[in-house]
């Protein structure tokens, strides 16, 4: 069977359209009344709607009924696949101890002298074996797809030196050819500056140099990142450092996003909408844009290259923060808004969107479509992927999601609930629960 016919469902939220915006973000394209039905052929969508319209479909393309698999929905909703588009996937070691630290009300600096922080994550990465980062990987992604998750983007930025980042990355791309699980690999060589260049006078400026010369060249060679990606933040990368390195990935052939303003002001926003042009697809964090680098995001967006603000409530609740990304600005500023969950280990241990959409509908005044939208098409613009993923349309990859909810409203609503029932990628079941 080459077809995969899922019938009986109470709504299908299409999210057709592209990328939504504004009061557009709120609409999810959902379908009710009836018996509704998706069918797939050959890992496409090739219809949605009434039972009855699908079956027409399939007569009209002459394909048999036999040749599809057929599954019932059971009164649920159908989405797309959901598309995590800001994860640090490959990692070695936990770090609940400076979690409970900072409980008791420890700052970053008494858990940076505790031996916590990135860089215990750098140490404990580079010393794990290829065997150890994969088993770690595929654990987490059967987490992931359990929660509904069909595409990730994942990072490297756990070894910061070229023959670390490059293996990451070359990790990467065997989980990806694995699947089921699509992965888009990015490279973040400029996640921290790394323990043997601290100590230098001019630390930070050789460790750009570094990234420049040394990584980026190596990683463009070897062929598997699409995006780079810098920490830009105080204390991290400036927004000129940023830039400097961005500029040079994009020279490369590299499509670029940003991690920004995720504590303070930092020229973040500004420099991701400045950058729109050569390929800035996504500003993520932005928990403290300035004014001026929402307004920038807010021109970019009615430009013919939107920057998507990649919003990670789940970190900053993690985090015991009440402050948190000024979602309902965004939206009605124009700027098209997705949600990831910033998978780490320090910061976001977090391997379900639909409790990310949960945090920001609860803590950021989204609501349950705009927070949808946020995990479906328009995460897919900020990959460069909405044409193949992101939504329920002819023609598109078929990735589903059966949920045991009857509506979008359920979704975000039952907290931590496992509600995916059925999860298919590019036609084909990858989950099924009873």
């Amino acid at each position: 069977m080459t077809g995969l016919l899922v019938e009986g469902a109470a709504s299908i939220a299409t999210l057709a359209g592209g990328v939504r915006r504004g009061a557009a973000q709120g609409e999810a394209g959902v379908l009710t009344g009836g018996a509704l039905a998706v069918a797939c052929w050959e890992g496409r969508i090739l219809a949605v709607g009434t039972a009855a319209e699908v079956r027409t479909e399939i007569a009209a393309a002459g394909l048999p009924i036999n040749a599809f698999r057929r599954l019932d929905a059971h009164r649920g909703l159908i989405t797309p696949g959901l598309v995590d588009a800001h994860t640090h996937l490959l990692f070695a070691g936990t770090r609940e101890g400076e979690w409970q630290m900072r409980a008791q009300g420890a700052g970053y600096l008494e858990i940076l002298a505790a031996g916590g922080g990135i860089l215990s994550t750098v140490a404990a990465t580079r010393a794990a074996s290829n065997d150890e980062l994969l088993a770690g990987g595929r654990t987490r992604l059967d987490q992931m797809v359990a929660n509904g998750t069909t595409t990730a983007e994942a990072k490297s930025g756990y070894a910061l030196d070229a023959a670390g980042e490059l293996r990451l990355l070359e990790l990467t791309g065997r989980l990806a050819a694995e699947g089921p699980v699509e992965l888009v690999p990015t490279f973040l060589g400029a996640h921290a500056v790394p323990a043997e260049f601290r100590e230098r006078p001019r630390g930070i400026e050789d460790y750009v140099a570094s990234v420049i010369t040394d990584q980026l060249p190596a990683v463009a060679r070897q062929g598997i990142a699409r995006f780079c990606d810098v920490f830009c933040e105080k204390g991290v990368f400036s927004a000129d450092q940023s830039a400097r390195i961005l500029r040079a990935a994009a020279d490369l052939g590299f499509a670029l996003r940003l991690h920004a303003d995720e504590l303070a002001p930092s020229g973040g926003a500004e420099l991701a909408a400045e950058l729109s042009a050569a390929g800035c697809l996504s500003a993520d964090h932005l928990a403290a844009p300035s004014e001026k680098g929402v307004a920038a995001l807010a021109r970019a967006a009615e430009s013919s290259h939107p920057v998507v603000a990649t919003l990670l409530p789940a970190t900053s609740w993690f985090l015991g923060q009440r402050h948190f990304a000024p979602a309902r600005r965004f939206i009605d500023a124009g700027i098209p808004v997705a949600l990831a969950t910033d998978l780490n280990p320090g910061t976001s241990p977090t391997l379900s969107l639909p409790m990310v959409m949960s945090i920001a509908c609860v803590e950021m005044g989204m609501t349950p479509a705009e927070s949808l939208t946020a995990v479906t098409i328009n995460a897919a613009h900020s990959l460069g992927l909405e044409d193949r993923i992101g939504s329920i349309e002819r023609g598109k990859q078929a990735d589903l999601v059966v949920w045991d909810v009857a509506t979008v409203a359920q979704l975000p609503y039952w907290l931590g609930a496992r509600l995916a029932k059925v999860v298919v990628k590019r036609g084909g079941v990858v989950l099924e629960r009873s």
